[in-house]
């Protein structure tokens, strides 16, 4: 079960909560785990936890390009993509890899649906079922489906949006997504509340403006309403 999927984690400063992340998965699963760091702030990376596989470059990397260097840097058949505010109180990894073998292509713990009457300005969440976009918090993909997807948006420098944009990808592609009650929980959201306000919001709105170019219309690609 374990070697059909990993976990993937970006390192990216307020390094306390990020070992206490880790600390929770190894705490309820044996999944290998890698972790990319860029940017010097976080040379220590690396250092921090010797028994997991960790790469550090000098250089800065946006959301978009660290997603995609994970992707193409796993052998495994499934990857869990997740935020270091998420914390496993207990084995979320097994019902994931079950519901991903059922023939989904994605699978995790906060998504939605795209609300067609707010001219896809919004997602409303509607519990467990299929969905059309999952949120970075948690959630694990298909990784040959993802990559051939096209992945994250290499223009993505900051998180907020260009998940759902990554998601919308994978429906687009054919891909489905499931939604589903997980032994989660989510501590302070750095990513969020400790960014720059302008830097958050410009860059929350150019993701959601080419999700709105790309997608706003396009029903054939959403799941049933529910």
């Amino acid at each position: 079960m374990a070697g059909s999927i990993r976990i993937c984690l970006i390192a990216d400063n307020f390094l306390e909560d990020f070992a206490q992340c880790v600390a929770s998965i190894r705490a309820h699963t044996e999944a290998p785990i890698s972790i990319f760091a860029s940017g010097k702030e976080n040379k220590d990376v690396p250092t921090m936890f010797p028994n997991e596989k960790v790469e550090w470059q000098k250089n800065k990397l946006g959301w978009g390009h660290s997603i995609n260097h994970l992707l193409a840097n796993c052998d495994e058949k499934y990857v869990v993509i997740m935020d270091p505010s998420t914390n496993f109180t207990g084995n979320a990894i097994t019902p994931v890899v079950t519901k991903l073998d059922e023939g989904f292509q994605g699978v995790g713990w906060r998504g939605g649906l795209v609300n067609v009457e707010d001219e896809w300005r919004s997602v409303d969440d509607r519990g467990e079922g299929e969905v059309d976009v999952l949120f970075s918090y948690f959630f694990a993909m298909d990784r040959a489906v993802a990559i051939k997807a096209g992945g994250a948006n290499s223009s993505a420098t900051y998180y907020r949006n260009a998940d759902i944009e990554m998601t919308l990808g994978l429906r687009a592609a054919g891909g489905k997504l499931w939604q589903m009650d997980l032994p989660l929980v989510q501590g302070r959201h750095h990513g969020y509340h400790d960014v720059d306000t302008e830097y958050r919001e410009k860059n929350s709105k150019k993701n959601y403006g080419r999700i709105l170019e790309k997608y706003r219309g396009r029903t054939d690609i959403l799941s049933a309403r529910r």
